[in-house]
């Protein structure tokens, strides 16, 4: 039986944000970070001779998830120790989940990020290598765009980069070779920028979500798509809006000074209610939205009430959560609008910052 020598503490505690993947437009690509959070604590067993995982989860998923071996913490901790060359180690996880199950925030993501983290924590000093555990994780979930944002935070658009066969990179000019798999960026978001995620009671296995989806689109149908997921990056950050235009300025008036480029309180309020104006847009969306209406209507119901009354509001992941996204405080606005959903009883509402550091560990 393996011993514990080769680990780098006894005990690993793992904090992964929700995320919510899509955005509307940026099928399969774009995730976002919430500031909402599974917390993990793996322990190694006492005696390195009991090779067992013991399971104990509290809060979401407590009735329903497993406590053994099948659990995608376990399995994926138990594959990436192998990678990492720990063996079979024998642990305690003790789980408390906030991040709802088969809802559109990302729990498997997060559970698999999960255990890669801690997994990579006992075997490895230092900071998390966190585009070695992305690659993985992206790799066992099969696509990228939860993930991303589960380990690095903030907005992140992702894809899969494919070389020829038999090609395992590809040269650039003058840069680091682009190795084929998955490849993400992280770009920032204002911390004024909320998001309101409305939560059902109901449950949609991401499987029967993929499953209403077509096997083609219709070209225009696409380039609607490309279209608005090129705006969210900006629509996310209003700031670079604002220096945008006051360096176009300053280069209209013949100079590029620091002065000249300056940010001015008006050109920034400006920004600001283009950014919502630009995040109504760009969460617009042909390709897979109206493909999956059928199987949760409250939920789209509920996006047209936000979207009839210019908010950005969008499925979150495969759903049927609804996200809606806005630059600026307007809790009070956006629960009035959702009223009638929130007093069903069938709803309830995640008011969220966004986060901005992804998956954290704390060794013991």
């Amino acid at each position: 039986m393996e011993t514990y020598m080769n680990s780098m503490c006894s005990q690993v505690r793992v904090r992964v944000p929700a995320t919510s993947a899509n955005l509307g437009s940026g099928f399969d690509t774009v995730g976002l970070a919430l500031d909402y959070h599974d917390e993990l604590t793996f322990t190694l067993n006492p005696d390195p001779t009991d090779g067992i995982a013991h399971v104990f989860i509290h809060g979401e998923g407590e009735d329903t998830l497993p406590r053994d071996e099948t659990h995608l913490v376990v399995s994926t901790f138990r594959r990436a120790c192998a990678t990492f060359g720990l063996g079979r180690i024998g642990f305690t996880l003790e789980a408390t989940n906030n991040i709802p199950q088969a809802r559109g925030m990302g729990s498997s993501a997060e559970a698999i990020v999960a255990g890669i983290a801690a997994a990579a924590a006992f075997a490895q000093p230092g900071e998390l290598n966190r585009p070695a555990i992305f690659d993985m994780a992206a790799q066992i979930e099969g696509h990228p765009d939860n993930v991303a944002p589960a380990v690095f935070g903030g907005l992140t658009v992702s894809w899969d980069f494919a070389t020829a066969e038999g090609v395992g990179s590809v040269a650039i000019p003058g840069g680091e070779p682009l190795h084929g798999g998955f490849h993400t960026v992280n770009y920032p978001v204002d911390p004024a920028i909320t998001a309101a995620v409305f939560v059902p009671d109901y449950e949609l296995s991401t499987e029967k979500a993929r499953q209403a989806l077509p096997k083609e689109v219709p070209h225009k149908d696409a380039v609607y798509n490309v279209s608005r997921v090129g705006l969210l990056p900006a629509a996310m950050n209003p700031v670079v809006l604002a220096q945008a235009e006051a360096q176009g300025g300053a280069d209209a008036l013949g100079g590029n000074s620091a002065g000249a480029a300056q940010v001015t309180p008006a050109a920034f309020a400006t920004a600001a209610a283009q950014a919502n104006a630009l995040l109504f847009t760009a969460t617009q969306d042909r390709l897979h939205q109206p493909y999956r209406t059928p199987l949760m209507p409250p939920s789209a119901e509920l996006i047209e009430t936000f979207r009839a009354k210019g908010y950005a509001a969008a499925v979150s992941g495969a759903g049927p959560c609804v996200l809606v996204l806005h630059y600026g405080n307007t809790r009070e606005a956006i629960d009035q609008v959702a009223a009638t959903q929130l007093a069903s009883g069938h709803w309830r509402v995640l008011h969220l910052p966004i986060n901005t550091k992804g998956v954290e560990i704390e060794r013991r």
